[in-house]
C-alpha cells in the first residue's frame, strides 16, 4: 500500500495545498503552554525561511495557551495560521494527528511549545533536504537551557551512522528538531494511521523513514534552544542523571515495553518497509522470545546497535537478561 487515502488524512477544515515548493509546514502540538508558547511562536516569525505557515493542534488546554496563538495568528497576517482540537491521546498521538493534517505540504516541521528556534532553522533544514531524492528527516543538536532559557550546554552528539539498526534500538534526533520532506511524508502520513500505540512520534518516524530506505540527517550544530523544566516530556539525552535514566529503562522492563509498541507498528505498517528492514524486525520478535544462545544469535543478525559504547552494553545487558 503507498498511495495517500485523503478520506482519511484530511483535517476538517484545513485546506490541502501547497504554497511552493520550499513551503514549510510547522507543526506545533500544544497543552497548556501559555507561560511558554509565545516565544516558540516569536521565533517562527524571525525565521530566516519566510515561506512557511502554522498548524497548531491543541490537545485540551485549560489556560491561555490559544488565546497566545490567536494573538500570533493576528500579528503575523503573512503566514496562514490553524487551529485544530487534539485527539486528547497523548503527545504522540497528538504529532500524528498533526501529521495528517498537514497534507501534501512539501516539508513538515515538528515543533514542541516550550523550545526557541535560532533564526535559520528552517533554512538550514530545508537546504539540507533539498539534496535528497529519496525519504529524509533533517534533525540536529540542541542547546541545552534552563527554564529562564540560560544555556546549559549541549546534547550529545553521536558518531556512527544512523539507520535502521540504530533505529531499532534508539532514538538519536529530536522531534522538536525534526524537518521532514514530502518523500517521508508520503510515508508517514499513511503509516501512522497504523501506530496506535507508539510512545514517541520521532522515534517512530526515525524507524520508518530508515525502514523504508530513507535518511536521516544529522546537523552537528544546534537548531534551537530546548528548555529542560519539569513539565518536560523528554528530558535531554546528555550527562550522567540522563545516562543512569536511559539504562534503568533498558534492564527495568520499561524499554521492553517500548519495544513491544514500537514493533506491534512497524510490523501493522509493513507494507512501507523494504524486505530487508522486515527481516530485521522479524529475527528481532523472535530474538526476544527465543532462549538464551539463540537471542543472543538473532540479535546479532538483526544488526541492532546503539550509538555509543555504554549504550551497546546496555543493549547487551538486556538481551541477556531477557529485557529487550
Amino acid at each position: 500500500m503507498t498511495a495517500l487515502d485523503r478520506s482519511r488524512l484530511d483535517a476538517p477544515g484545513f485546506p490541502l495545498r501547497a504554497d511552493g515548493t520550499d513551503h514549510v509546514v510547522v507543526a506545533l502540538a500544544a497543552f497548556n503552554g501559555a507561560d511558554v508558547i509565545g516565544e516558540q511562536l516569536n521565533s517562527f516569525a524571525r525565521q530566516s525561511h519566510r515561506n512557511w505557515s502554522l498548524i497548531v493542534s491543541d490537545d485540551g488546554s485549560t489556560d491561555a495557551t490559544l488565546a497566545a496563538v490567536r494573538a500570533f495568528a493576528a500579528g503575523t497576517p503573512a503566514h496562514r495560521v490553524t487551529v485544530l482540537r487534539g485527539p486528547g491521546k497523548g503527545s504522540a498521538q497528538n504529532f500524528l494527528s498533526l501529521l495528517r493534517a498537514a497534507g501534501p505540504a512539501p516539508f513538515v516541521a515538528f515543533s514542541d511549545q516550550d523550545d526557541v528556534w535560532f533564526p535559520d532553522k528552517l533554512e538550514r533544514a530545508v537546504a539540507a533536504l533539498d539534496r535528497c531524492d529519496g525519504p529524509a528527516i533533517y534533525g540536529s543538536r540542541t542547546q541545552i537551557v534552563d527554564a529562564a532559557l540560560a544555556p546549559r550546554g549541549l546534547s550529545m552528539a553521536f558518531r556512527r551512522p544512523c539507520g535502521f539498526g540504530n533505529a531499532l534500538v534508539q532514538n538519536v534526533a529530536g522531534g522538536n528538531t525534526m524537518v521532514l520532506n514530502r518523500p517521508a511524508l508520503d510515508v508517514l502520513q499513511p503509516a501512522s494511521l497504523a501506530a496506535r500505540s507508539i510512545v514517541a512520534h520521532d522515534w517512530w518516524a526515525y524507524q520508518m523513514v530508515t525502514g523504508c530506505g530513507g535518511a536521516l540527517i544529522l546537523d552537528p550544530e544546534p537548531s534551537l534552544s530546548y528548555r529542560q523544566h519539569p513539565a518536560n516530556q523528554i528530558g535531554a539525552n546528555g550527562g550522567l542523571r540522563a545516562t543512569c535514566a536511559r539504562l534503568r529503562g533498558l534492564t527495568d522492563g520499561t524499554f521492553a515495553r517500548w519495544m513491544d509498541a514500537n514493533l506491534d507498528a512497524l510490523e501493522a505498517a509493513g507494507d512501507w518497509l523494504t524486505p530487508e528492514a522486515r527481516g530485521r524486525v522479524a529475527l528481532l520478535r523472535r530474538a526476544r522470545a527465543a532462549p538464551l544462545v539463540e537471542r543472543l544469535g538473532l540479535v546479532r543478525r538483526a544488526g541492532v546497535y546503539r550509538q555509543s559504547r555504554r549504550g551497546s552494553l546496555a543493549l547487551w545487558i538486556a538481551a541477556l537478561s531477557g529485557r529487550l
